[in-house]
């Protein structure tokens, strides 16, 4: 069974089992999430397509841990100013193990 979610303003496409990381949803380590936004559902018969997204679809997930993920570094300057500052930034994320596709 595979699905396409939509959870952070991206969107993910999953099966059960997977281990996926999101952006920074509320709950602890070992708390069950449901996704609602479901965009597809499908297999090797059946596919259900959304317009935009399903009615009645859910998918539950296994909130695994919390972290922060790689540091991304950023440049700013401005020309002929002798401006320069480097920044860096490290988003939160959830790692998130698929458990139910429904």
């Amino acid at each position: 069974m595979l699905a396409i979610i939509k959870t952070g303003g991206k969107q993910y496409k999953i099966e059960e089992g997977d281990k996926i990381k999101i952006e920074k949803i509320e709950g602890q380590e070992g708390d069950t999430v449901v996704f609602s936004e479901v965009l597809f559902v499908g297999d090797d018969k059946e596919v259900k397509l959304g317009a935009p997204l399903l009615d009645g679809a859910k998918v539950e997930g296994k909130i695994l841990s919390q972290e922060k993920d790689k540091k991304v570094w950023g440049i700013k300057h401005k020309p002929k100013k002798r401006y320069k500052v480097k920044f860096g930034h490290r988003q939160q994320i959830t790692v998130v193990e698929i458990i139910k596709i429904g």
